[in-house]
């Protein structure tokens, strides 16, 4: 196929050249013929050379792309499923986050749970999107309401500091997280290396859940805060609840009706205790996106492969 593709490109240029040397009577003069003669050896092995070449590249670039995404997805999937072998047994209470990566635990439960590996759990969702995923596989529901204390939470972060304090909320189920996170005996944190961060803040804008009555009001009053001393903008997030770039114009409203404010800053944060104090004691705050003091372990993904680190 190749072959028959390089001599049509060839014709091609044959035609080309050819219409260009034709003397005013429609003929070929001697001097054309022997151009034509030493020219289209070239070509054809310039066109086979360019095609085989572009093909070649191509492929080359597609099983790159590929390769990326797969480790992409693999990695995540490696820390789901190492988070949900390692921490949950039968029997157990487990909370199960929200997110792409927390989507692969809940994916690995699911399988262990149909098999039979796994009997006599009770899962309590923190979103209606795992709520409907876990309801997919089969998987038992609960709510705080009849099971309030937890063996394990596993979830996901959009930030990870060095004391493995979180930012969490990008997809906009922060409330329900931190409800079901809290009553946890161990919450188990899944990401990979790029979420890692010296200091929370500048990476990924911090998430805070607000009453939509005088939503105004209250984002000033966030924005006022001493402990932010005018080094963050706190800005009303549009559109989807799931993601803090602007994708609509109205409010986005999380699972529990509310909105979100996320703050945006240029330099680290300095005392993020002090400024979740701050966040939660303001009127209008329902709850905001740092998990300080949370984290039993963080299973993480990277380059080299799987590492755990534990508080």
């Amino acid at each position: 196929m190749r072959v028959v593709l390089a001599a049509l490109l060839v014709v091609s240029a044959l035609a080309s050249v050819s219409s260009s040397l034709r003397t005013s009577r429609g003929s070929y003069s001697a001097h054309a013929v022997r151009e034509l003669r030493s020219f289209l050896p070239a070509m054809a092995r310039a066109r086979c050379a360019s095609f085989g070449f572009s093909r070649q590249a191509k492929r080359q670039s597609l099983a790159a792309r590929s390769s990326v995404a797969m480790s992409q997805d693999e990695l995540k999937r490696m820390v789901g499923y190492k988070a949900i072998d390692d921490y949950v047994k039968s029997g157990m209470v487990v909370g199960l986050g929200t997110g792409s990566t927390a989507a692969m635990a809940v994916e690995r439960l699911g399988e262990l749970w149909k098999s039979g590996e796994i009997k006599d759990i009770v899962a309590i969702p923190t979103s209606v999107r795992t709520k409907e995923q876990a309801e997919s596989y089969g998987i038992p529901l609960a709510t705080l309401d009849t099971h309030p204390d937890l063996d394990v939470a596993i979830d996901g972060a959009d930030e990870v500091d060095p004391d493995l304090n979180l930012v969490k909320g990008g997809g906009g189920a922060l409330l329900r997280e931190k409800m079901v996170e809290a009553r946890a005996k161990k919450f188990i944190v899944i990401v990979d290396e790029s979420k890692l961060t010296d200091a929370l803040g500048p990476g990924f804008a911090i998430p805070v859940e607000i009453v939509q009555f005088c939503h105004e009001h209250t984002r000033k009053a966030i924005e006022s805060l001493p402990a932010l001393q005018g080094r963050a903008k706190a800005v009303l997030r549009l559109g989807s609840s799931q993601n803090n770039q602007p994708d609509g114009t109205d409010p986005a409203v999380t699972d529990n009706g509310n909105y979100i404010v996320d703050l945006f800053f240029e330099e680290p944060l300095t005392d993020a205790t002090k400024l979740a104090q701050e966040l939660i004691d303001t009127v209008g705050v329902v709850e905001h996106g740092l998990f300080i003091g949370m984290t039993t372990a963080v299973i993480i993904a990277g380059k080299e492969g799987i590492s755990v680190k534990e508080a």
